[in-house]
């Protein structure tokens, strides 16, 4: 099991987000690729439906919105992508299944994955499913268990926000 080590329980707001240090070059813009950012609400609804999934492992697609897009500052760069939603496995699977093509997630979206591991390990393996960006829990399904991974198997730091993605309208 790869060493990790638990948020405390003040997890980072964004207003709380460490700063690079301006002398480095680029050191910034480096440590902001190595951060994914997630609304607090999509991380209990994953953590649900982790446990709720036990002992089958879960797959869903996860999709982001800018940063810009919230109708609060989250003190991030407007483009900066925040994991608001999730898409379900099941929209679409016969058609899949068919012809191969996924119409349960939106042309754009889901370069992002919500992997569980019920029996562990507490890393990403060869027989996941990979996207640019896997978050990956495993029981006791807590915020604790819960990591950001890139799709090499790297960890990422994980900043959970406190923060309501904007209401979604149908037009």
């Amino acid at each position: 099991m790869p060493d990790y080590t638990p948020p405390s329980d003040d997890e980072q707001r964004s207003s709380e987000e460490p700063t690079a240090d301006p002398t480095a070059d680029n050191a910034g813009e480096e440590s902001e690729r190595r951060r994914v950012h997630v609304t607090r609400g999509l991380v209990d609804v994953l953590l649900e439906m982790g446990e709720e999934a036990e002992p089958k492992p879960a797959n869903v697609v996860l999709a982001p919105t800018p940063a810009g897009e919230f109708d609060e500052d989250l003190g991030l760069d407007p483009e900066t992508p925040v994991l608001t939603h999730f898409y379900m496995s099941e929209a679409g699977q016969s058609v899949s299944a068919v012809f191969g093509m996924d119409l349960g997630t939106p042309a754009g979206r889901g370069r992002a994955r919500f992997l569980t591991h019920p029996q562990g390990p507490f890393e990403l393996t060869e027989r996941d499913d990979l996207a640019a960006v896997v978050l990956l829990a495993v029981p006791p399904w807590e915020r604790r268990t819960l990591a950001a991974f890139d799709r090499a198997g790297r960890k990422l730091e994980l900043v959970v926000l406190d923060a309501e993605p904007p209401q979604e309208e149908l037009d």
